[in-house]
């Protein structure tokens, strides 16, 4: 019921800036928290940045001033602002969201993935 659309990932040099955004469509009653995670090739899936309930943003402590999450309430988007990419931060990049959807209470959601290369 509910999708979450993360836009296309790219290919980028070290040292340069890429923007991933997310909308969430469906029947949605509230968003508790949303953000982005990222999986390496043979790594687990990590944080990157979300909002928590409450509004605040909590950022993994590799991605801190480097990367910056932003969103747009009116259009159920995220943003995330990446700059200075590193080759290691190549992975494919996961929008999440807790979703309260009507009559069935919240639960997880999950973006299909993006995939973001950067080359050295």
């Amino acid at each position: 019921q509910v999708q979450l659309v993360e836009s296309r990932g790219g290919l980028v040099q070290a040292g340069g800036s890429l923007t991933l955004s997310c909308a969430a469509s469906g029947s949605i009653f509230s968003i508790n928290t949303m953000g982005w995670y990222r999986q390496a090739p043979g790594k687990q899936r990590e944080l990157v940045a979300e909002f928590t309930s409450g509004g605040r943003t909590n950022y993994a402590d590799s991605m801190k001033g480097r990367f910056t999450l932003s969103r747009d309430n009116a259009k159920n988007t995220v943003y995330l602002q990446m700059s200075n990419l590193k080759p290691e931060d190549t992975a494919v990049y996961y929008c999440n969201a807790f979703v309260v959807v009507p009559f069935n209470g919240g639960k997880d959601y999950w973006g299909k993935g993006t995939l973001v290369t950067v080359s050295s």
